[in-house]
């Protein structure tokens, strides 16, 4: 997997991420969906270098022009529900894509803070011969992309695989990159470097779907 660090160099990314991070700042639940979405612009946009162009002919007012434009067949992915403003933020630029959805969220087993994930809703298109987005804002133990991917495995087989993350922590990193194909590509803003014992990023920024949504009754 290749991983693309895009927070790595100083740039107007690190203040939407500050902001999300920042706990006098992220109880605006608008605000916080902003900075999610013009994340999602800036990873989507480094990530649009990388697809295939081809040279459209493009007329004009005063004559014609040939343009470089995108030619794969996109699929925005989201994991639900963290993911609907990211997803949001990525449909801006790709507002030509297909769409999926699928629900992966962590179900507390009984036995202190093990958990498992679990998907109970897949929409999507055909992935075949595709591009593949998945997206999710915090990548902490890699295990709702890796279900994710899992269970959009019989929706056919993309052509490429792009993973996007809002924040992710470096085990969780190392996970994904061992369990997808060699040739996927991961798109971040921000990696901290470890999990509390509760499988949460340190420091990360909180539920991001909480943050987003509003708090939710556990199952």
């Amino acid at each position: 997997m290749q991983i693309h660090h895009i927070g790595a160099q100083a740039s107007l990314l690190n203040r939407f991420i500050a902001e999300a991070r920042d706990i006098k700042i992220q109880s605006d639940r608008m605000r916080f969906r902003t900075n999610i979405q013009r994340i999602a612009h800036i990873l989507g946009y480094e990530l649009s270098k990388a697809l295939s162009y081809r040279n459209t002919t493009v007329t004009t007012p005063l004559g014609e022009k040939e343009i470089p434009l995108i030619q794969n067949k996109v699929v925005i992915c989201s994991i639900l529900r963290a993911g609907i403003a990211f997803h949001n933020g990525l449909l801006d630029y790709f507002d030509g894509a297909e769409n999926a959805f699928v629900s992966a969220y962590r179900h507390h087993t009984g036995h202190g803070d093990d958990f498992e994930i679990l998907v109970e809703y897949l929409s999507s298109p055909s992935l075949q011969g595709k591009t593949l987005l998945l997206a999710d804002p915090m990548l902490a133990t890699g295990r709702s992309f890796m279900a994710a991917y899992d269970a959009l495995k019989k929706m056919g087989t993309p052509s490429e695989i792009h993973l996007l993350a809002v924040v992710g922590s470096t085990p969780g990193i190392a996970a994904v990159e061992a369990y997808f194909p060699e040739d996927s590509h991961l798109w971040i803003a921000a990696m901290d470097d470890r999990l509390n014992e509760k499988g949460y990023i340190i420091p990360g920024l909180g539920d991001a779907g909480d943050l987003a949504y509003g708090p939710k009754l556990q199952h």
